[in-house]
């Protein structure tokens, strides 16, 4: 009975803490999102410049995770050679500064709400994407499950009482570039047996981030900021705003390493109808009933997605559970077969 009532407080321990990781990273994922959307707003802090944000952003974390990883220690550095950064990391760099550039351009011109919706395209993307460069394997099935979500979202985008095409462009831009990092660290990296965690990731990738997106900024903002001379950094903003985007990092390490990449994934969807929420009654960001209805359509395509892909994973979990224990009863036979020779020989003997 008492190692029965160990083990239950063992199991409710363990429940409390992946529910406790769920809730700091939906925390830290709605902060951030909100905090971008306050600082990029014409209507709230007015700093229109999405480029110098994200540019903070990766000095900030470039700066964090060079301090764990090479002063403290906190996390090993992955071995890596310079003709393996070139051809592996300066793309995924690249591509995630773009991404992150325009994801943010995005919060200028549509609501919080509508990008959220516009962001349930992410399955469809690395979906397709995967699919062209055989990383996936096309299935009618996917396919169509991968077409309702569409379906739902331009539900939910002629829904939109604020759309605005070029926010769209934007977020569309995004989600694409971003799909397309996803499926490159799957081809350039996972396949030659490295694995980046979230600090690791920022210490390679994030001081990339920087010099690519330095050369727009050059032509696109900083003329405009150059002009502006009233503006003075203010660190309180700038600086609480760089500290949540690096502890959100560290949350998704948390989270993942903890539970799974599907209980993040799942955890998303909730963090999306919260945020929805929000926007509608904090923000004031008008949510009409043909928004919720596209997007729940969406919501459902995305939630069928992640159960087959739950499903595959159990399935792929069990023939590998499977194989092993057939590998083990070959064992076992060969040994008995050679004992029992080994016991004629002697009786013989």
């Amino acid at each position: 009975m008492g190692k029965g009532g160990e083990l239950s407080e063992g199991v409710l321990r363990k429940i409390v803490l992946s529910y406790t990781y769920v809730a700091i990273w939906i925390f830290l994922s709605f902060t951030v999102i909100v905090y971008n959307k306050y600082i990029l707003d014409r209507k709230m802090y007015n700093w229109p410049y999405p480029i110098s944000l994200t540019m903070i952003h990766m000095s900030f974390c470039s700066s964090l995770a060079y301090l764990l990883v090479r002063v403290f220690k906190v996390v090993e550095p992955v071995t890596m050679s310079w003709d393996l950064y070139i051809k592996s990391v300066v793309p995924i760099g690249l591509l995630y500064s773009v991404s992150l550039w325009l994801s943010n351009s995005a919060y200028i011109y549509l609501s919080v709400s509508f990008i959220q919706m516009l962001k349930a395209l992410m399955p469809v993307a690395v979906y397709t994407i995967g699919v062209f460069f055989k990383k996936e394997t096309f299935k009618s099935e996917t396919m169509t499950n991968m077409i309702s979500i569409s379906i739902g979202v331009g539900v939910a985008a002629y829904g939109e009482a604020k759309f605005d095409t070029w926010g769209v462009v934007l977020q569309l831009g995004a989600v694409a570039f971003e799909a397309t990092r996803l499926v490159m660290i799957q081809i350039l990296l996972t396949s030659k047996g490295i694995t980046l965690n979230p600090i690791t990731s920022l210490y390679y990738v994030a001081p990339c981030c920087l010099v690519f997106l330095f050369f727009p900024w050059i032509f696109v903002e900083f003329p405009l900021l150059k002009e502006t001379s009233s503006f003075h950094f203010d660190f309180l903003i700038f600086g609480t705003n760089s500290l949540c985007a690096f502890a959100l990092n560290l949350a998704v390490f948390l989270l993942v390493g903890k539970t799974s990449a599907l209980t993040m994934n799942v955890a998303g969807v909730v963090k999306d109808w919260l945020l929805i929420a929000f926007s509608w009654s904090v923000i004031k960001d008008t949510v009409t009933p043909i928004n919720l209805f596209g997007y729940a359509l969406a919501f459902l395509g995305v939630a069928y997605y992640n159960h087959s892909k739950l499903q595959a994973l159990k399935a792929k979990d069990a023939q590998k559970k499977a194989q092993q224990a057939d590998e083990e009863s070959g064992k076992l036979l060969a040994e008995k077969e050679e004992n029992d020779g080994t016991s004629k020989n002697d009786s013989q003997n």
